[in-house]
């Protein structure tokens, strides 16, 4: 028994050197982020660094090198300085979730930003979720009304399906996000403006989403002047709030603008703490992080609850073939392209059915509304094709029947496609519309 305690007492020393320090030094700044040395805290830990005059600022963890912590701050570090106290403050980021979100703006540490009470919620989650067996997951077999003709009639969506809005800036993104928002048939809403001006923020609140909209929302808002962390820390948790309603038995309608501002909040981070830059500057940490993040939603287990997330991406220069749009369309279930020439020519949406897809929408239509909606994108897409013909007289009626239907029904198309953003359409009214309009074709 002597022998026994006295290798206990031995093993004494090790066990405490082994358990996390709570206090370390603060010993360097670079760039964006602190270094630290004598503490001890995994990845993703939030520490608080307090100054010899009481001035303190929040870090998260983002990276290490042996001894050293790289931490990157919330807010302006001004008035930290070298020898300054580091304390770890929590080592699992989590989130506070639960029914009093509802109608409520917060930001990516969960405060809140409306002047109202903190919500009062008594449930945690994890803020990077538990991932999902493929195997379990429910299949998208649910048409989803979105309220806008175009989507509905030409890129029919199901419940659970994960779909971006690809553009250039000034294109009308913003517009078509607020139309989904308000016409889209789903129990709650969960809504993550990442990255954008501030003023977009209370103007999408206010104008765009509504009072009416707002009761059935949760809106988590990290604008372009908050640090990279916490934009990426609301995305995490704007993801995280969407999947505790699902959890729930709810259908979700999430909306993230932009990814692409995520990607940039990584590439800084990345950057920051010594990352190879690689295409356009991004780092691999970014091309893991979005297809990680598109996973999270979707159907749940065995088809409890669904998210259906929807995605704004910005192409850089209208450049459709920018590391991010590429990495978005190869993860996402269908895409929509918004294209500036509509958006120049008054057309809004300004949904461009080439470059288009919904790549869930045979397995949600009968085959004879597959058939009309197929038919409607080829009609769209034969014009387009030789409009320059056309316009210029250079096309001789009669050589390409396809292309005379075109003409014939073109106007009638750009009539469908088109919708004033303050008037809904339901999806038995869309597709009455569409049969209507092709049913001659």
């Amino acid at each position: 028994m002597w022998d026994a305690l006295t290798e206990v007492e031995a093993t004494l020393p090790q066990l405490k050197a082994a358990r996390p320090q709570r206090h370390g030094t603060l010993i360097r700044l670079v760039g964006l982020t602190l270094e630290t040395r004598g503490i001890m805290a995994p990845l993703g830990a939030l520490c608080e660094v307090v100054g010899r005059h009481g001035h303190s600022v929040q870090a998260e963890v983002v990276g290490f090198n042996d001894s050293v912590l790289y931490l990157m701050p919330m807010t302006e570090p001004v008035g930290v300085g070298p020898g300054d106290d580091v304390r770890v403050v929590s080592t699992s980021p989590e989130v506070m979730v639960g029914e009093a979100l509802l109608g409520r703006v917060i930001d990516g540490r969960g405060m809140a930003l409306d002047g109202k009470p903190q919500p009062n919620c008594n449930e945690r989650m994890h803020l990077l979720g538990k991932p999902l067996n493929p195997m379990e997951r429910g299949p998208i077999h649910e048409v989803l009304d979105v309220g806008i003709k175009a989507i509905n009639g030409a890129l029919t969506l199901g419940r659970g399906q994960r779909i971006g809005l690809v553009a250039g800036s000034g294109v009308g993104k913003s517009v078509l996000l607020g139309m989904l928002t308000r016409f889209t048939k789903a129990d709650v809403v969960v809504i993550g403006l990442i990255g954008e001006r501030g003023r977009e923020v209370q103007a999408f609140i206010q104008e765009t989403l509504g009072e009416e909209g707002l009761q059935k929302s949760v809106v988590i808002a990290a604008p372009a002047n908050v640090s990279p962390v916490l934009r990426l820390k609301a995305t995490q948790m704007t993801h995280a709030i969407a999947e505790y309603f699902r959890d729930q038995g709810k259908n979700v309608l999430m909306l993230c603008d932009s990814l692409t501002r995520v990607a940039h909040a990584q590439r800084e981070i990345g950057l920051a703490i010594g990352e190879p830059p690689t295409a356009k500057g991004y780092p691999p940490s970014v091309f893991a992080l979005l297809p990680n993040l598109i996973e999270r939603g979707g159907v749940g287990r065995h088809g409890f609850g669904s998210i259906t997330a929807i995605y704004t991406i910005l192409a850089e220069g209208d450049d459709a073939s920018d590391p991010i749009v590429d990495i978005a369309r190869a993860s996402l279930d269908g895409q929509v392209m918004l294209s500036r020439k509509l958006a120049d020519m008054a057309h809004y949406p300004a949904i461009d059915l080439n470059g288009s897809i919904s790549r869930v929408m045979q397995n949600l239509l009968s085959p004879e509304d597959f058939r009309v909606a197929n038919m409607l994108r080829r009609l769209w897409s034969s014009y387009q094709q030789n409009a320059d013909l056309i316009q210029v007289g250079a096309y001789e009626t009669g050589t390409n029947p396809e292309l005379d239907m075109a003409m014939r029904l073109m106007p009638g198309i750009i009539h469908f496609l088109r919708q004033d953003m303050n008037s809904p359409q339901d999806l038995s009214a869309t597709w009455d519309q569409l049969r209507q309009l092709l049913g001659g074709a």
